[in-house]
């Protein structure tokens, strides 16, 4: 995933208060899917 410095920094710095880094990995771990997701109709399908 293209990781943004700022969501990425308060997702994982410890600077953050609890909520808003609880929030940020939310936004992280959402965007993973979605990319996985628009990932999987660019990957051909094999079958035996």
């Amino acid at each position: 995933m293209n990781r943004i410095p700022a969501l990425w920094a308060a997702a994982y710095g410890s600077q953050s208060p609890r909520l808003r880094r609880f929030l940020a990995r939310r936004v992280v771990h959402l965007g993973a899917f979605v990319r996985a997701l628009a990932l999987t109709d660019h990957r051909p399908f094999t079958s035996l």
